[in-house]
């Protein structure tokens, strides 16, 4: 099985702070009002051990006396304050985290439908879905919460200790002993989680990806018994994220133990302190107790923060596959010649290509002239490099040698949004969206309320579709489900015809557009394409020589290089590969 590698992380932390940082400070006032109302949170803690403090030592015969009242009302006016303002602090912290949220997916959206095509061989779909709708939303989640325990219970633990030095400075300095004992403690454990997230995030793209096949080629699975094989492939991703998962729990787990360990040990000492002061009338019961409870309070937001570094490394490392996908290299979308409409005369000159660091190349030295109007077919074994050479045509990968040329000008001197405008592609793996007929036909040529309804249906009726159409609930306007599952296949692939033919672009790619037909639908669709390429310069690829006798020319491609071309007559009497190919075919049939 083909390895496929997902998005993944490599920039440092600083790098991605600084990043996360460039999307927050639009949002920089709403930031602050969130900060300050967690501010107010975090003085309310040390509102109640200072009145615990006083009413211990003068509630009871002492300066409160007959005032009591004071108690209540303190402590229900201070619930209240911190209510509202916990309420207004993660508002607005969910205010900024779903505008930084819609900004990161539709940057991710934006940069995905902009790449070039070789970035979708390096990457699975599971993997690009896995991180624009999953991964996004878990760093905004994750990093959301880590923001919240770091400011707040920071700003918690300072009001304590302030409160703590106040109240007894002897005993606060053991306490700040034991805070840069517990950093220094984390910072061992953060590599550690750190490597340990990024090869978890790795193993689940690839069980994603192992789902994602089985579902996509279930029948496949089911006529090929292959179910126990799937299942042992998946429990086999499942024991290793299991394994991972574990091992990251058990190194963030020492976080909890750590913590409680050097809390306990603290509190020991202070108490010990605390009765020798008391023995010397340094303390009172009342201070005693209020600091007691101010450690107390102490102990849970020091936990908190103790415990980011699991969720914080967490979700830095899928910040970086997201900043990944944001950063990659487009396609140029700005410069280039303008051209309204080419007559469709393609020159290749020596062009060759090869796919990465492959070995062989997939095309060499293919020198062919196209005139406009010429229907050129490509033929060949698999893996000759047919679909290679008509995918250099729209610029979905650039020659490595060689160059291409539309009407006398290079590809890459012409602006690539006007060079694809002048092509259609027809394939025989149909690609129709969840939307209506009609929206189906004018796909990318016009938005849905600009729609050209007459000329949607003249391009139906040379589609051989319209008693189709007219038989549909709706018509037009019907809905015709994921990739057209409401259609059959000879009636998918005749739609896709239409949108070629509503296109009305002067070069034609004909990608295997019948192989995969029964007799009478490919007798339909083939009639339907041969009303789509007249007046259009066509490139043919096909499997079934029957379909391009009557082409212009033939090209007969064989390891990446033209081994012959001429006319299907030429190429019968020459006796050579193509010969051999026709000879193969009609014997069988």
């Amino acid at each position: 099985m083909a390895t496929h590698t997902p998005l993944e992380a490599s920039a440092p932390q600083n790098n991605m702070a600084r990043r996360l940082w460039s999307y927050l400070r639009p949002e920089l006032r709403i930031f602050i009002a969130a900060i300050v109302a967690m501010a107010v949170v975090a003085a309310s803690e040390g509102v109640i051990p200072k009145v615990v403090n006083d009413l211990l030592d003068k509630g009871f015969g002492g300066d409160y006396a007959g005032k009591l009242w004071h108690v209540p009302a303190i402590l229900t006016g201070v619930a209240l304050i911190r209510g509202l303002a916990q309420f207004a602090s993660g508002y607005l912290l969910s205010l900024i985290s779903n505008r930084v949220l819609l900004k990161m997916r539709l940057q991710m959206f934006e940069r995905m439908l902009h790449v070039p095509a070789m970035f979708f061989h390096r990457n699975t779909a599971a993997s690009l879905i896995n991180a624009v709708i999953f991964e996004v939303n878990q760093v905004l989640q994750i990093l959301t919460s880590v923001f919240i325990t770091l400011v707040r219970d920071s700003l918690t633990v300072v009001a304590l200790l302030i409160y703590l030095f106040y109240t007894n400075w002897r005993l606060t300095l053991i306490v700040a002993v034991i805070l840069p004992v517990i950093g220094y403690l984390m910072s061992k454990i953060n590599r550690r989680l750190r490597k340990l997230n990024r090869e978890h995030q790795t193993l689940t793209n690839s069980a994603a990806y192992v789902v994602e096949e089985a579902a996509g080629g279930f029948k496949v699975v089911k006529l090929h018994g292959g179910e126990t094989y799937e299942l042992a492939r998946f429990r086999a991703m499942a024991e290793r994220l299991k394994n991972y998962s574990m091992r990251m729990a058990v190194a963030g787990g020492l976080n909890q133990p750590v913590t409680a360990f050097l809390a306990a040990l603290a509190l020991s000492v202070i108490i010990t302190i605390a009765m020798v002061q008391a023995q010397g009338n340094q303390t009172t019961i009342g201070g005693f107790t209020g600091f007691v409870m101010a450690m107390l309070l102490l102990i849970s937001p020091l936990k908190h923060l103790t415990d980011i570094n699991q969720p914080l490394t967490r979700g830095m490392t899928a910040a970086e596959m997201i900043f990944r996908l944001i950063d990659e290299p487009v396609e140029p979308q700005q410069g280039g010649l303008p051209l309204d409409r080419a007559r469709g005369e393609l020159v290749f000159e020596r062009v060759g290509f090869r796919y990465g660091d492959a070995g062989r190349p997939a095309l060499q030295d293919v020198s062919l002239q196209v005139s406009p109007g010429e229907v050129l077919a490509l033929v060949g074994p698999s893996g000759s490099g047919k679909t290679t050479l008509v995918n250099l045509v729209p610029r979905f990968f650039d020659p490595t040698e060689g160059r291409i040329l539309l009407d006398g000008q290079p590809l890459d001197a012409l602006a690539l949004k006007d060079l694809r405008r002048q092509i259609a592609f027809v394939s025989q793996d149909v690609v129709l969206f969840n939307d209506t007929v009609a929206a189906n036909v004018a796909y990318g040529v016009h938005s849905a309320d600009q729609i050209d309804m007459a000329r949607v249906e003249r391009a139906l009726e040379a589609a051989y579709l319209t008693d189709v159409v007219k038989g549909l609930p709706e018509g037009l306007q019907t809905n015709i489900g994921d990739n057209g599952m409401k259609l059959s296949g000879g009636q998918r692939q005749r739609l896709a015809i239409a949108r070629a033919l509503y296109k009305d672009a002067p070069i034609l790619i004909l990608d295997e557009a019948t192989s995969a037909l029964d007799s009478e639908s490919e007798r339909q669709v083939q009639a339907a394409l041969e009303s789509l390429m007249v007046g259009r310069t066509t490139l043919v690829i096909a499997h079934r020589l029957s379909t391009i006798e009557n082409a212009d020319r033939i090209a007969v491609l064989d390891q990446g290089r033209i081994a012959e071309h001429g006319t299907h007559a030429e190429l019968l009497a020459a006796n050579g590969l193509y010969a051999g190919l026709h000879r193969i075919q009609f014997a069988t049939q």
